[in-house]
């Protein structure tokens, strides 16, 4: 089948022709969901130009984590993890990027049994236990541990930014979502932007419209409905436009604390992240939903090295 004419013809019938969803675009499969929003602006899900684009004139702070993980060994059949995690942020002035904070962890992840049967080979490595309510099984149980891992780089993300805060007031720009950190969805100079859309705000004609927003706009503001701790106010934002290659490339969504959430400051926020943007020809599968500074802590991290 010749897809270049196939895509011709479905955008003669108004489908949206697609050429790969963006890597990382769609979150973990067993999340996806609809959550219902609760507009904030607007009567109607509405787009907004946010251009042109205007970078921020003050101090500005990037914060970001990395981890890797592999199983080093086997007790009967359950497995044991070793995981490396790294948080960093990183500050710009006047145009410079330097490194404010560093964590580094490493963790030995398996069921209780499997850390003991380990013994002294884990000496001097803090560990992570995992839930014993079902039976060992190798896929299920590797699983878990990446789901362990996550936490770990989601704590040492959330000591990163909370060492940082203490001794600055800067804006912090975070990769992912505020809302889990009641501390940081109240920071009225904190932005959360999620590169994942696992879950989506809304149904219907309204997702079609949210999906399809055009290249430099935002959405109308509103608030997630999720099982997060604390309230934000949030907005869709196109970093690239998105015809011909997916709904979801160039989309991010962005998070602010509540008293941030007001159509001026959406739009001044906007404007500032369209200017933060990766440029088209770096190398990372996920450009396309990248600001460069979040771009230059991933790679400060990973020529750190292994902690």
């Amino acid at each position: 089948m010749n897809l270049v004419r196939l895509r011709r013809a479905l955008a003669l019938r108004g489908l949206a022709p697609a050429s790969g969803t963006p890597e990382s675009s769609g979150g973990r499969v067993d999340e996806a969901t609809i959550r219902p929003a609760e507009r904030v602006e607007d009567a109607a899900l509405s787009w907004h130009d946010a251009r042109p684009a205007a970078p921020c004139a003050e101090i500005v702070a990037f914060l970001d984590g990395i981890q890797q993980s592999e199983v080093v060994g086997y007790a009967g059949s359950s497995p044991l993890v070793v995981a490396r995690v790294a948080a960093a942020v990183r500050e710009r002035r006047d145009g410079r990027l330097t490194t404010a904070v560093v964590e580094r962890r490493t963790v030995a992840i398996g069921r209780p049994e499997v850390l003991a049967a380990a013994g002294p080979a884990l000496d001097g490595c803090a560990t992570v236990a995992l839930a014993t309510d079902e039976p060992p099984h190798p896929v299920r149980d590797r699983a878990a541990a990446s789901r362990a891992t996550d936490d770990v780089r989601s704590e040492a993300e959330r000591s990163a930014g909370a060492r940082y805060r203490a001794g600055s007031p800067h804006w912090l720009i975070v990769d992912g979502s505020l809302a889990e950190r009641p501390a940081w969805a109240l920071d009225r100079r904190m932005i959360g932007v999620s590169k994942s859309h696992a879950s989506l705000p809304f149904d219907g004609d309204e997702l079609e419209r949210y999906l399809r927003l055009p290249e430099g706009h935002r959405s109308s503001l509103f608030v997630p409905a999720s099982r997060s701790i604390a309230p934000v106010r949030a907005w869709a934002l196109r970093l690239w436009a998105w015809e011909g290659r997916d709904l979801l490339h160039g989309l991010v969504r962005v998070e602010v604390a509540p008293i941030n959430g007001i159509p001026a400051t959406a739009d001044a926020l906007s404007s500032w992240l369209l200017a933060e943007r990766a440029p088209i020809s770096a190398p990372d599968r996920r450009w396309d939903r990248l600001l460069y500074g979040i771009h230059s802590v991933e790679e400060y991290l990973r020529a750190l090295g292994p902690a």
